[in-house]
């Protein structure tokens, strides 16, 4: 799901338990703004905030906030589709294991066919 290829012209993620606003801002090449933005828009996104509001996010925010960045801006997926997309897994596994019902009943009543038809 991360675009790899893109990431790599980011920053590495420092070994730090937590990360200012600004910071993530320059590790993501997001503006301070748009993380406040995503943080309403995509709920698994909460940093940790202490005196006076101040938002601090972890490691686990960092590489959350890479992958929507990706999404967005590489993927071209819209805010509602990145969001399903991160949320989506379940979805993704439901859909893959809906399809191969589907293709054993084509196999299944086809099988029917050829007996009816002998």
């Amino acid at each position: 799901m991360l675009d790899q290829d893109h990431n790599k012209s980011l920053p590495p993620i420092p070994a730090k338990r937590y990360f200012t606003i600004g910071e993530v801002s320059e590790l993501c090449n997001v503006k301070p703004h748009v993380l406040r933005y995503w943080e309403n828009e995509f709920p698994d996104l909460k940093p940790v905030k202490r005196r006076g509001n101040r938002r601090y996010y972890q490691r686990h925010d960092v590489i959350m906030i890479r992958q929507i960045r990706s999404l967005l801006y590489n993927h071209g997926y819209t805010i509602s589709g990145a969001r399903q997309k991160l949320s989506g897994t379940k979805t993704e596994k439901e859909a893959s294991k809906s399809y191969q019902i589907i293709q054993q009943t084509v196999s299944e009543l086809e099988e029917i066919l050829d007996l009816l038809k002998s």
